[in-house]
């Protein structure tokens, strides 16, 4: 099982703990200024890409030199830096992907990446993504029965419709629990729920689900 860690340019106080990832074997991929980060944070990345524009030239000089594989790219594309990471992590055919410094800062930026992630992992079933950072976790959810882990980090769970309703929705471990419920486009109604169990779980029978889970 591969895991790789993208880490984007967003703003550093928002980035995740690196520590777990470095007691694993995990691949880091470095986006943009996210190649800055993780060597600030001690951590050679394995790939950089990206069109580096939010580094100076003393910045772009230093990775460049420590990083063996790089990939610069013209400024002007279609595809963000967040997503030329994704498709440079995808080649390692890993298990999941988290995604960190795409939150904060500019709002655009972190819709893209929802959007990204949205989107990758509708192409990638098998492959699970996540967004992090300091205080939350986001993925996406495909029709089924998905089993919760307790974790005191993320004391609370929220469930949103993201592209159609998410029909016959069950929850069972939470404080809120629900039985073939809907949950509709636009409803805040399953936000902030609390796993009281050790093992939870969601199913339902189509819709996609967006999971968020966060602490305080």
């Amino acid at each position: 099982m591969t895991t790789v860690v993208i880490c984007s340019s967003g703003p550093k106080r928002e980035l995740c703990s690196f520590e777990p990832f470095q007691k694993q074997d995990v691949i880091f991929i470095g986006a943009d200024r996210g190649s800055l980060y993780l060597i600030e944070e001690g951590i050679m990345p394995t790939e950089i890409v990206g069109d580096f524009d939010s580094l100076s030239e003393e910045e772009w000089i230093k990775v460049s030199n420590l990083v063996k594989n790089v990939e610069k790219v013209q400024a002007e594309k279609d595809e963000t830096d967040t997503d030329l990471a994704l498709l440079k992590a995808l080649e390692y055919n890993p298990s999941e992907i988290y995604l960190t410094g795409v939150t904060g800062g500019r709002l655009d930026h972190f819709e893209a990446a929802i959007r990204s992630m949205y989107r990758f992992q509708m192409l990638n079933r098998k492959t699970k993504i996540k967004i992090i950072n300091s205080h939350n976790e986001i993925c996406i959810l495909l029709p089924g029965k998905h089993t919760i882990l307790r974790d005191e980090k993320y004391r609370y769970i929220s469930f949103f419709a993201y592209e159609n309703e998410v029909e016959n929705v069950t929850l069972r471990g939470v404080k809120y629990e629900t039985t073939n419920e809907t949950i509709e486009i636009g409803t805040s109604r399953f936000t902030s729920n609390e796993l009281i169990s050790e093992l939870g779980y969601i199913s339902f029978s189509s819709g996609i689900c967006l999971m968020i889970r966060s602490s305080d």
